[in-house]
Formats: structure tokens, C-alpha cells, sequence
């Protein structure tokens, strides 16, 4: 698993202090660089060595994010493919978890404009991160229930 803090900005707000939805996508984005770092470790952004691309991602809302409080992103790896990773991840506040989403991006060669096996060194660096769901739902479970930070209202007057 990975993690990062994120202090939301103002403009990351609503007109009620809440989290926008839109703002989750470049969170989930940022809780995303170390599995980038595992690809490209040096960031070279040109057709000729990137090689991710994102093909799909959702997003399920369990309960507003409001600003004054940081938030966690949590970043797992679920799954590893012959060209494709299947990454779940999550965003806390307060103790709670607030957003779960799941993206699926493939190895992917801009210059042919086709997919590519993930190299075998790369995927053994993966491995290391792999995660069940239900792993993540029992560690979740466990700490929600141990959390004595959470807060039943977390918006502030």
C-alpha cells in the first residue's frame, strides 16, 4: 500500500465546504506516482518512454469530505495482468473512509499505439504491493472500529 497526506486548498471546495468530486480524480492521480515510479523511474514524459495509459475508472462517494481536514490517500495494487494493473484506492478523513475508486491502466507503447507485456522485472518490483480486496476490507473493518479519532461530525461551524 502506498500513502500520501493531501491538505485540501479552498478551491478544492463546494459553496457548503464540501470536497468537490471533481478534485478525486488528481487525488487518486498523485496516490498513483509510486506505482509510476515503478515504470518510470524517471518521470520522462515523451511518446518514446512512458508507458501507462488509463483506461478505465470509477468511483463510489460513502460520505462527504469537507475542507479543514487533510486527507489520506491510500493507493493498492489488486491486481497484476499480462499488460494491465488493477489499482484500488481510497481516500480517509477524520478516521473515516470517504471514497473508494478503482482504475485499470496497461503497459502501454505510444509510438505503435498497442499494448505491451509488462516487463518481467517490473512486475517482480509489483508483487511486492499486491493486495487482495478482501484484505483491504478486513484491515478496513478493523481499523474503523479501532479509530477513536473518529469524529461523528467533522464539519466546521
Amino acid at each position: 500500500m502506498f500513502k500520501i497526506n493531501i491538505t485540501p486548498n479552498i478551491g478544492d471546495t463546494d459553496a457548503l465546504r464540501h470536497i468537490n468530486p471533481n478534485i478525486i480524480p488528481v487525488w487518486f492521480e498523485t496516490g498513483r506516482t509510486e506505482l509510476y515510479n515503478i515504470f518510470n523511474p524517471t518521470h520522462e514524459l515523451t511518446y518514446k518512454k512512458w508507458n501507462l495509459l488509463l483506461v478505465h475508472m470509477d468511483f463510489n462517494f460513502i460520505k462527504l469530505l469537507y475542507f479543514g481536514y487533510d486527507v489520506e490517500i491510500r493507493t493498492y495494487l489488486i491486481k497484476i495482468g499480462k499488460s494491465s494493473i488493477t489499482i484500488q484506492q481510497e481516500v480517509w478523513q477524520n478516521g473515516s473512509l470517504r471514497v473508494t475508486g478503482k482504475s485499470i491502466m496497461l503497459c502501454y507503447d505510444y509510438i505503435k499505439q498497442e499494448n505491451k507485456f509488462i516487463s518481467e522485472n517490473i512486475r517482480n518490483q509489483l508483487k511486492k504491493h499486491l493486495i487482495t480486496l478482501e484484505e483491504i476490507e478486513e484491515n478496513n473493518k478493523i481499523e474503523m472500529k479501532n479509530n477513536k479519532n473518529r469524529k461523528k461530525y467533522d464539519f466546521i461551524e
